[in-house]
């Protein structure tokens, strides 16, 4: 990690952003744009509610994250290591009496699943969902420091698998991380797409057997390739349309009507990233951008929040939001350990 990746709190920086996205976009989950004006007022001027309270989408962010830490004292970061945390951080949400924020159904079943000791987990993995859930929750895997290539990728598609078997859900949750890793690295954003372009080529072929095990057998797929190659090809569509819409749309218009409405996790990658991108210095503008928005409110303003703290640090956000978001405390610890 570089000392300007130090001092500009990177880790800190996406985890609050990804909690004040959720937050802002709470309220305007399941609204069409002119009920959300008609709500808040113009977008550009939406507050944070109060009290600023998250979804399952920073729950399961911290899940994510407890998980990693716990992983990584016990050793070096593998399937071995990390499997069982996750399972136990994902088993013990749902049982959780503050599980009540409208979270998706493929998390509730498959979680519900994994609470049965004597189940592989890929038989619990909802084999053919690619739910936003598979990503909206990977951004820690990007901030982890000092993990390999081959870490952060089976990381990322196994803490997507557990719950969301669809290989489009695991090359999405790969990608979300990948960006959140290059934009706390100092990764220039205009070059962001190409990035994450050349990635999507490059893991195309990739299956990661000693993370997924048996997984691809699920499916209906002749190999393990070819099973994860379909969900790269439609994450390279989907970066394909974000690039389009990078050079032709509007700022003031629904960014859902160009890349999704961001309830499958392809979709809620681009259109978060669309926000970002269109107000790269502009983190909270990008928030609200994307809370104001036709399709998953939510998770596409924390996936923005989550892009654009990685890039600007944790003084891009207002103190006087920072300082009342649910959970504040435990997402400063954790991103204060990766920013150590």
């Amino acid at each position: 990690m570089t000392a300007t990746t130090v001092r500009k709190q990177a880790a800190t920086g996406s985890l609050l952003g990804l909690a004040l996205g959720d937050a802002l976009g709470f309220p305007t989950e399941f609204d069409d744009v002119p009920s959300i004006l008609a709500k808040c007022g113009p977008w550009r001027e939406m507050e944070l509610p109060r009290p600023a309270f998250a979804t399952d989408d920073t729950q399961m962010t911290l899940a994510v994250g407890r998980a990693i830490r716990t992983a990584m004292d016990r050793g070096v970061l593998g399937p071995e290591t990390l499997t069982g945390p996750l399972r136990e951080e994902f088993t013990a949400w749902y049982h959780s009496p503050d599980n009540d924020r409208a979270p998706g159904r493929t998390c509730l079943v498959a979680c519900e699943q994994l609470t049965d000791p004597d189940r592989a987990w890929q038989d619990a993995s909802q084999i053919h969902s690619k739910g936003c859930g598979a990503n909206m929750r990977v951004a820690p895997v990007g901030l982890v420091p000092g993990l390999s290539d081959e870490q952060r990728a089976g990381a990322a598609q196994l803490q997507a698998a557990l719950t969301h078997g669809h290989p489009t859900a695991l090359a999405a949750a790969d990608l979300t991380a990948h960006a959140v890793r290059l934009l706390a690295q100092g990764a220039e954003p205009t070059g962001l797409v190409g990035l994450l372009r050349s990635y999507a080529y490059d893991n195309r072929g990739r299956y990661h057997e000693r993370w997924l095990g048996d997984l691809w057998t699920r499916g209906q797929d002749p190999s393990a390739a070819h099973y994860i190659a379909r969900g790269w090809d439609e994450c390279l569509a989907v970066l394909e349309r974000l690039g389009d819409a990078l050079r032709t749309v509007s700022p003031e218009t629904d960014p859902c009507l160009a890349t999704g409405d961001g309830w499958i996790a392809e979709e809620a990658l681009a259109t978060g990233l669309l926000c970002f991108l269109q107000f790269v210095d502009e983190p909270v503008t990008a928030v609200r951008r994307a809370a104001c928005t036709r399709g998953d409110s939510d998770s596409i303003a924390a996936l923005a929040g989550a892009f654009a703290g990685a890039r600007s640090g944790a003084g891009s956000w207002p103190a006087e939001w920072a300082d009342r978001i649910e959970y504040r405390g435990e997402l400063v610890t954790l991103g204060a350990l990766w920013d150590a």
